[in-house]
């Protein structure tokens, strides 16, 4: 009988010494790294899979077909760029025009990242494929509550990167790197008030240098996304054109950036 017992306390301790040894993790240790360049170009035709590129033709000129639709006309060319840029300043206030839209409350101005405008629009017909090509991000449209100190920040963060996309409302003088002066709907800022601005959520996280807008008291998140927004504006908007403004005026001893 006690044979037994001990055989059992035996083969208990023998099991959970291996469960235990299974359960350690081994260490893992690179001992050698090897790489090599693919160049993506037309080489790699020789050993394109024919049989799915013809199943994948169909799906493809149904897509060509959709995003080649027209949704509006530009009346020019509109360049992107830092600062009196015509399809910034456009992308600035169709932002703010539809944050209004949607946030149960006022919108005092926008911010779009000059960097997140990844093509220019031609003059002719805007598709949703130019919409896409423009925001090709699934970023979203928040509302921050900041202060007027924070607002004074944004404009700083601004001057000091040579320039960001504002709507309309929010004028800004920099001078040597430096702000001057900062206006909302032509009026100073107050340090203490609160402010309400619509931007991306990828931007709330203080990217692009805009650390300014990570000090928000308040984020609501609507739930639309940018690009599906201009995709609307543009279809109630159909004329796509904008002016170029004084929203933002930076001068440093070398140049004027305009």
């Amino acid at each position: 009988m006690k044979t037994t017992h001990y055989s059992l306390l035996f083969s208990s301790l023998l099991l959970g010494a291996l469960l235990l040894c299974s359960c350690q993790q081994k260490s893992v240790q690179i001992t050698n790294v090897e790489t090599d360049l693919i160049h993506i170009d037309s080489t790699l035709e020789a050993i394109q899979d024919t049989a799915y590129l013809n199943y994948l033709l169909p799906i493809r000129e149904n897509l060509d077909r959709h995003l080649n639709i027209p949704l509006g006309t530009s009346v020019e060319v509109m360049e992107r760029g830092r600062i009196h840029s015509k399809l910034l300043n456009w992308a600035c206030d169709a932002l703010a025009a539809c944050a209004r839209r949607y946030y149960d409350g006022e919108v005092d101005m926008a911010v779009v990242n000059a960097g997140g405008l990844r093509c220019d629009w031609p003059a002719g017909d805007i598709t949703f494929y130019h919409v896409f090509e423009l925001m090709p991000f699934d970023n979203e449209l928040v509302i921050l509550t900041l202060s007027g100190s924070d607002l004074y920040e944004l404009a700083e963060n601004c001057v000091v990167q040579g320039g960001q996309g504002v709507s309309e409302e929010f004028h800004v003088v920099g001078l040597n790197g430096q702000v001057e002066s900062v206006l909302l709907d032509g009026q100073p800022i107050e340090a203490e008030r609160l402010y309400h601005v619509a931007t991306s959520d990828y931007l709330s996280g203080g990217a692009d240098g805009l650390s300014a807008l990570t000090k928000f008291s308040e984020r609501v998140m609507t739930g639309k996304k940018i690009r599906d927004l201009y995709i609307e504006y543009i279809a109630e908007h159909p004329t796509i054109k904008a002016d170029i403004d004084d929203r933002m005026i930076i001068q440093d001893d070398r140049t004027i950036m305009q």
